[in-house]
Order: structure tokens, then C-alpha cells, then sequence
């Protein structure tokens, strides 16, 4: 049970060209293109595809081959498609009017931790931070979540070097775990934390469903994932159910893990406050460098200084003493307000698709092929009876909505359903489970788009797509005697044609309890990752997972953290979270901008994503930090009117706040959030030079709509004196009314590095009472 099967790369490639090629019949030398057509010429975006559909129509000879090779068509953001083509074809396209570029891809990249590559930390460039760092030798990540399972291939220590001489831990045993054979040199330290947990659950462990280990072993899986996924080894011919073949590694895969098991398997996984703090406290003693925590509450969110909020009472201390603690932003987006984990010593993560999905095909009986999206590695189906469940009754509201599906084998056996939902992950594996059961033979299920995909049991075919394609659809079903469909298996597709977008169950800003803090901090890949995970785990297959969440998109950030720390030992916290939020992406590496899954989706905002998604070489470099301390963190509670008893019990030292209030504004955050602008307003920030000594950086700004910036002084000259500059931003609002946010940056660039801080502006403005 616990070493996963032995995976045949060769049989996986086979498995996945062979797939191809039963897919569309097209010349062995024909690739992905992305055809770009510019700004969009219509609002609708059935015209737009329409007009994509004829363009390739045009070329390829019929309709019916066009939509076969179709793969993407872009028509939200900007227009233009993506095909499967021959050269003769990409040139034919490239002559027709209206045609800006033709740009060529490549299909089928045998790389499954694609998030690395996306990041431009390939494993085998010699010229990133990756090697720079020596992939994180000698640097210790925490991490508090479910446990671990040792056994996986992914906590292999070959070709680490010697446990850190910092390392102060233990591995403790327990239950089905030893500490002299799995620990190593990889795994250096394991605990576990229960007391808490069991003294509000109120029973014992293992008396529900779900099994459990009272040790350090994770019995339910996102413990594993997280720590393969910052820390992992390498480990070769991976696949999820002959999906995204390749090798996979953590972001540190030279770094050594400490696992505090704070999670258990009970209603999904459940952890106590006190465990946390307990955790946080050994942590720090133990000497780890950087603790991941993918763990949140729920909103309202505790204060700050609300010990029920065990992280952020712990990762205080643990700032204090230089440990970088980074959090996940939490899974309940696309709506505002949402975020957790918002303590501004917190580098708060968002979560991000990549420029990697997985298409599955939906051939129609009238011979209409459209791309659903899939996880499904079965069979062809062949084609089956489609059949959609029309309501019965006075409710239309009950038709064919697929959390209340109530279908038996006497209408579905041996046919696919269609179903549409407004839900996400609980109504697809709901209705699965209950076509399954009634002996159907797959599910489609039309919905709100999002990238994030999990399978179906047992390799149940289940494929999900928007409204437009399952209208199409349902049209279809309600024209034809008897309509049919073909399921295909889905296929694995990276690089340009695919688009990274922040996800839809990643949490929004602004921050609930402070707005004038900025939260998320940043985003990084949390969609459809592939890692390791326990064999007790759901939806595992061979003790490998490909799951979504900011709980993936957070040990991205801590792997990088990790990076950073090995280069820049004496970086503070707050140093590395600057230079991380400072050299954000806001576009895809291909250069067209990032937009954010909701209804509808919209173009990427510093709510969305922080800086943006991270650039890890970027921040090994960023020529300039927004530094802070304890002190600096002090003034923040003191401005948020936190009382000297509150904030000394959360210090741990007497404290006393200073009589003239400070501003929340001048916290030295790499980002300036103003939520309640009237006429003008004037604040500060210091900048440090972590780059050339003697260096000249000029300020740029982007102004939020409706706003003048104006920054005192507007160059910073750096010199062997001169480490630290103080400057003054005064931001005035035009508006006489209360607006929504707007965003803009204030940048400081020296011709090599870009220092981008965001810039997020409403104006507020008391309305008059009328008796």
C-alpha cells in the first residue's frame, strides 16, 4: 500500500499521441497554432466563434474538419483561436486579412509539474534562481497540515546533503509511523498535534467513516500534497491516469521538510487553534526557516490579536523570529471580501490556473465535435443516447439541474446525461455518482467556466462545460428523435494556447478587517496540480493527486520562499514578501493579461491576485524592498485602535502604543491601498537597495481613474551612504462621490529592475442626512 505503482513512460506517450491521433484526422506534421486576430469586432461571443469557425473553415476545406481541429477559440479578452494545423495551413491563415499573427506550438510536452516550467523555473536551466539557490539546500520549510506519508518516492533524500545544522527538531513516533525509518534526510523532523482537536470533537478518532493515524502519517492526503509540492524530490514518469506524463518536484526539491500534523481526517479535515498555536510554537523553537500553512477559518474573521485565530497569533511570533510564514487565501471566491489570513506580517496566497488543460471532445450525432474539459483517461465511448431529464410538473426550475438529478436505469441506463449547474465541485461529483449508479454511461455537465477539474469515481466519464456549449446541446437533444454522442478521452495541452486565469474559488479582497492592507499578496498555480498524496487519499491513483486550491497555490509560494532564503539568508520576512509582490506578472508570459474566472469573468484585478502571479527570478532580484519589523507591525495594531493590554498579550512584551495614533497608510507595504479618499491625502514609504550600490531610480506611475499621484522626491539616488530612502506619495481624487475601487502603480525602475507597487484607490465621501 504504501509505494506507489511503477508508471511506463512509454506506455503513457503511446497512450496519449495514440488518443491524438483517434481525435481528428489531420497530417502526422500538424501542430497547435494560435491564430491571433487582435481586439475583438463583436460583443457577442457566438459571433466571435462563429466568425473563428469560418475562418478556419476557410482553409482546412468544411466546417465539419474546422470544428474537429478547433481547439480553443479566444473571444472574451481579445480574438482569435487556436487550431490544429499543418504548416501549409498556419502559412494559408497567415496571408488572410484581419490575421495579425500566426504563432506555432507545441503539443504534448512531457512535463507534469508544468506550474515550474509556467514559473521559469525549469529543472534544467542552469541560469535561474533554482540553481542558483542549490534548489534550496540547507533551507528547512514547516509545514502544518495533515501529516505525511513517508513512503512516497516524492520524500526520497538522494542527492541531499546533511541535515541543516540549525535543525533543533525530533520525529516523533506513532501509529504506523517510525521515526528511525521514516524520517531521513529529507523528512528531518515530525510531529503531531491532537489534544486540542479531540478536546472540541469529543470523541475519539476513527469513529467516523474516515480512517485515521494518531502519528505523524497522513491518512487523508493534502498533507502530503502540500509538502511534495514545496519540497518535493524528483520523480520520474509521473502521470494522472496517463494525464500530464512527466517528472514532478517541489519547488525546493533540495530543501528539508518538517511536518506538524494539525489536520485530522474527520468532515473533511478539521484542526484546532490551540494544535496550531502548539505547532507554531515547537516550529519555531525547532528552527525552521519557512512555514506553509494551507488552513483557514471562515468569514467573519477573528481580529488579529484574537488568539481563536491560532495563525495569526503564531505566525506573529514566528515573523518575529524571521520565519516566513505563508497562508492560503482561502477557497470561497470569486465573491469580494473574501480572503483570509490577513495579517499584514501573512504573505497571503491567491490561487491561478496555468498555460496547461486538459480538452476532452463531445462529437454530437449531427457530426458537431465541441472541446468540454475533462479528466476522464477511459475508452471512447463510442456513440450512446443522449438524454437531458425535462421537468415533470409546474417547476421548470427542475429541469435537468444536476444536484437534483432523479434519474433511475429505466431512462439512463447506457445513455450520457446532460445536466446544468450553478454550483461547483459538490453538484458534478453529486450528479456522477447518481447517473453511476442508475447505470448510465457518462455525464456532461454545463456550468460556470473554470479551469480546476477533478475526476469522477472510479473513471466514470464526466466532462464539464459552460452554458453556451450546453445550450447547443440541449438544442440539439430537443431537435432530434434520437440524439446521440461520443465521449472522447481528454488530452494534455500546454503553452501558448492556454491562458492563465486567477481561479474561481480563489478568494477576493479587499480585506474584511483592515482594507487599507492589501490581501491577497500574490498569486501563484493552485489549479489542477499534480503531486503526491496518501493511497488512502480520494481520487488518488498510484499515490499521486491532481487537486485545486489556494492550499496548492500556497506551497508554491513557500518552495519559492525557500529559494530566496538560500540566496538572501539575511532578507527579512517582510523583505521577501516586497520582493515577491514587487516583481509580479500581471500578463501571461505570452503577454496578453490575466483575467479572473467569475460570472462573468473579468479582467485581473489587485483584489484578484495581489502583484500578480509570482516571478521567482524576478524576486531573487528586485533591485529595492519595502522592509519591515516587529515595530513596524506594533504601529499597525496600534492603528487599528487595538487596545495596549490586547496587543502586549499578542507581543508577548509590555507595550505601549504612542499617543498620537499612528496612520494605517504608512505601513511600509510593498502596496498602497487607500479605501476611503476625501480631496487628498499624503503618506510615506522607505525603500532599501538590495541591488547595485550605486544606483538611480526614477518613479513611474499609473494612476488609478479619477486620481493625481504625485511622489516627493520622484528620483532616489543610492550610493555607499545611502542604503534607505524615505518617500512621500500624495494621492488626490477628483471625485466628489463615493466611487469603488480603482487601480494604477507606482513604480520605481533604475533601467534594470522594475519595482512595481499596486496602487488601489476609492473615494469616499459622507452623504448628507435628510430629516
Amino acid at each position: 500500500m504504501g509505494k506507489p505503482r511503477p508508471v511506463c513512460a512509454l506506455a503513457c506517450l503511446l497512450f496519449l499521441w495514440g488518443q491524438g491521433m483517434l481525435m481528428a484526422k489531420v497530417e502526422a506534421t500538424s501542430s497547435v497554432h494560435i491564430v491571433y486576430l487582435g481586439g475583438k469586432q463583436h460583443d457577442d461571443p457566438i459571433l466571435t466563434t462563429n466568425s473563428h469557425h469560418d475562418m478556419l473553415a476557410s482553409v482546412v476545406g468544411s466546417k465539419e474538419m474546422a470544428a474537429e481541429l478547433m481547439v480553443y477559440s479566444y473571444k472574451h479578452g481579445f480574438s482569435g483561436f487556436a487550431a490544429k494545423l499543418t504548416e501549409s495551413q498556419a502559412q494559408k491563415l497567415s496571408e488572410l486579412p484581419g490575421v495579425i499573427r500566426v504563432i506555432p506550438n507545441s503539443l504534448h510536452r512531457l512535463q507534469t509539474t508544468r506550474s515550474w516550467d509556467f514559473l521559469g523555473l525549469p529543472s534544467h536551466s542552469p541560469v535561474n534562481v533554482l540553481h542558483n539557490s542549490s534548489m534550496g539546500d540547507g533551507v528547512i520549510i514547516g509545514v502544518l497540515d495533515t501529516g505525511i506519508w513517508p513512503e512516497s518516492k516524492a520524500f526520497s533524500d538522494e542527492g541531499l546533503g546533511p541535515i541543516p545544522s540549525h535543525w533543533k527538531g525530533v520525529c516523533e513516533s506513532g501509529t504506523g509511523f517510525e521515526a528511525k525509518s521514516h524520517c531521513n534526510r529529507k523528512i528531518i523532523g515530525a510531529r503531531w498535534f491532537v489534544d486540542g482537536f479531540l478536546a472540541e470533537y469529543g470523541q475519539p478518532l476513527n469513529t467516523s467513516e474516515n480512517s485515521e493515524f494518531l502519528s505523524p502519517r497522513d491518512a487523508n492526503g493534502h498533507g502530503t500534497h502540500t509538502a511534495s509540492t514545496a519540497a518535493g524530490n524528483f520523480v520520474d514518469n509521473v502521470s494522472y491516469r496517463g494525464l500530464g506524463l512527466g517528472t514532478i518536484r517541489g519547488g525546493a526539491p533540495r530543501a528539508q521538510l518538517a511536518i506538524y500534523k494539525v489536520c485530522w481526517n474527520v468532515l473533511g479535515g478539521h484542526c484546532s487553534s490551540a494544535d496550531i498555536l502548539k505547532a507554531f510554537d515547537e516550529a519555531i523553537h525547532d528552527g525552521v526557516d519557512v512555514l506553509s500553512l494551507s488552513i483557514g477559518s471562515s468569514i467573519p474573521l477573528f481580529s488579529d490579536i484574537d488568539e481563536r485565530d491560532g495563525i495569526a497569533t503564531g505566525s506573529f511570533h514566528a515573523v518575529a523570529k524571521g520565519i516566513t510564514v505563508v497562508c492560503g487565501a482561502a477557497n470561497d471566491g470569486p465573491s469580494a471580501q473574501t480572503v483570509q489570513n490577513t495579517a499584514p506580517w501573512i504573505l497571503t496566497v491567491a490561487a491561478s490556473s496555468m498555460d496547461r488543460a486538459f480538452p476532452t471532445p463531445i462529437t454530437l450525432g449531427n457530426n458537431k465535435t465541441f472541446q468540454g474539459k475533462g479528466l476522464y483517461s477511459g475508452n471512447d465511448t463510442g456513440f450512446r443516447s443522449l438524454f437531458y431529464p425535462e421537468a415533470e410538473g409546474l417547476d421548470p426550475n427542475l429541469s435537468g439541474v444536476c444536484q437534483a438529478l432523479a434519474v433511475d436505469a429505466s431512462t439512463v441506463a447506457g445513455k450520457v446525461v446532460l445536466c446544468f449547474t450553478s454550483l461547483a465541485l459538490g453538484a458534478v461529483r453529486s450528479a456522477s455518482e447518481v447517473v453511476k449508479e442508475a447505470g448510465g454511461a457518462g455525464l456532461i455537465v454545463a456550468k460556470n467556466p473554470s479551469e480546476s477539474l477533478y475526476p469522477c469515481t472510479d473513471g466514470f466519464p464526466c466532462i464539464e462545460i459552460d452554458y453556451e456549449i450546453g445550450t447547443q446541446i440541449l438544442f440539439y437533444i430537443r431537435s432530434t428523435r434520437s440524439p446521440v454522442v461520443k465521449l472522447s478521452p481528454s488530452k494534455t495541452i500546454v503553452g501558448k494556447p492556454v491562458l492563465a486565469k486567477v481561479a474561481h474559488f480563489s478568494s477576493r479582497g479587499p480585506n474584511s478587517i483592515a482594507p487599507a492592507i492589501l490581501k491577497p499578496d500574490v498569486a501563484a498555480p493552485g489549479v489542477n496540480i499534480l503531486a503526491a498524496t496518501s493511497p488512502l487519499g480520494l481520487f488518488q491513483e498510484g499515490g499521486y493527486a491532481m487537486l485545486s486550491g489556494t492550499s496548492m497555490a500556497t506551497p508554491h509560494i513557500s518552495g519559492i520562499v525557500a529559494l530566496l532564503k538560500a540566496v538572501h539568508p539575511d532578507w527579512s520576512p517582510a523583505a521577501i514578501k516586497s520582493s515577491i509582490v514587487t516583481t509580479a506578472w500581471r500578463n501571461n508570459p505570452s503577454g496578453f493579461p490575466l483575467f479572473a474566472e467569475g460570472s462573468p469573468p473579468k479582467l485581473a484585478d489587485t483584489f484578484d491576485y495581489g502583484g500578480g502571479i509570482v516571478n521567482p527570478n524576478g524576486a531573487a532580484n528586485p533591485g529595492l524592498v519595502y522592509d519591515m519589523g516587529t515595530e513596524d507591525y506594533i504601529n499597525y495594531l496600534c492603528a487599528m485602535n487595538y487596545n495596549n493590554t490586547a496587543i502586549s498579550r499578542l507581543t508577548g512584551n509590555l507595550t505601549a502604543c504612542p499617543i498620537e495614533e499612528p496612520s494605517i497608510l504608512n505601513i511600509n507595504l510593498p502596496s498602497i491601498t487607500i479605501p476611503n479618499l476625501r480631496n487628498s491625502i499624503t503618506l510615506t514609504r522607505t525603500v532599501t537597495n538590495v541591488g547595485a550600490t550605486n544606483s538611480i531610480y526614477r518613479v513611474m506611475i499609473e494612476p488609478p481613474f479619477g486620481t493625481s499621484v504625485s511622489v516627493k522626491p520622484n528620483v532616489l539616488v543610492f550610493n555607499h551612504g545611502t542604503k534607505k530612502i524615505t518617500f512621500t506619495v500624495t494621492v488626490t481624487t477628483a471625485h466628489q462621490v463615493n466611487t469603488e475601487f480603482s487601480f494604477g502603480s507606482l513604480t520605481w525602475t533604475d533601467g534594470v529592475h522594475i519595482v512595481r507597487s499596486p496602487l488601489s484607490v476609492r473615494a469616499e465621501f459622507l452623504q448628507p442626512y435628510f430629516l
